[in-house]
């Protein structure tokens, strides 16, 4: 009885082990049918990466590597007000009759800012006069200290460039330097700088109140 016991294990061993080298037999067979396949798929797919990359590059920006610094220099402005604006500019070579064969127009979405403000460095000891407790301030006027586009938000919009024509190089550099202009004259005519002016008082007159001198008054350059 125990001899016939351990045939039985002996021949249910000996099938599971057959079993496991005909499964691995299988499944060596099924990679080896399907190595080919994946190799044309691997090469297919390497291919449209490379097409993928021919037909549309990323740029490579490579800065160089030093730096020069041409001047440093300390500041004492007092910053009052930012403008934030958008406008839209349109740029156009060779355009007329023959535009669509010769023309080139972009239209171009301007964002910039305008940041103006108070110089204090122009501030001078006698612009500043203590009398009778009153203390009266010439401030110097203000003035503009940065326009510049938001190259993050400012892009090209539109682009037509005739079927015989090729693309200006120049014509965005010179829509965006059009555009920095037209934003730094929308400033202007709204009246950033008179705000700026307003501004700056309002602070001074708190800040001039916490060194001590709660009667502060403010008298425009006559020059």
């Amino acid at each position: 009885m125990k001899n016939n016991n351990l045939l039985s294990l002996l021949i249910i061993a000996v099938l599971i082990a057959g079993g496991y080298f005909i499964w691995q037999t299988v499944l060596q067979t099924q990679q080896s049918i399907n190595a080919p396949f994946n190799q044309v798929n691997a090469a297919n797919q390497t291919l449209q990466s490379q097409m993928s990359n021919l037909l549309h590059p990323t740029p490579t920006i490579i800065p160089d590597p030093v730096t020069y610094i041409n001047e440093v220099r300390a500041l004492a402005r007092l910053e009052t007000i930012q403008y934030s604006i958008e406008k839209v500019i349109q740029g156009e070579t060779s355009q007329g009759t023959f535009g669509f064969l010769f023309g080139d127009k972009l239209l171009f979405i301007a964002h910039g800012t305008v940041i103006a403000g108070i110089d204090m460095e122009k501030l001078q000891p006698e612009d500043m006069r203590f009398e009778n407790g009153v203390l009266t301030v010439k401030l110097p006027p203000a003035e503009l200290f940065i326009v510049a586009l938001d190259n993050d938000k400012s892009r090209v919009y539109d682009r037509e460039t005739g079927i015989l024509a090729k693309p200006d190089v120049n014509l965005e550099t010179l829509v965006r330097q059009q555009a920095e202009e037209e934003i730094r004259k929308g400033a202007l005519e709204d009246g950033i700088l008179e705000q700026a002016q307003v501004n700056a008082e309002a602070y001074l007159f708190k800040f001039f109140a916490a060194l001590g001198y709660p009667n502060t008054i403010f008298v425009e350059d006559p020059g």
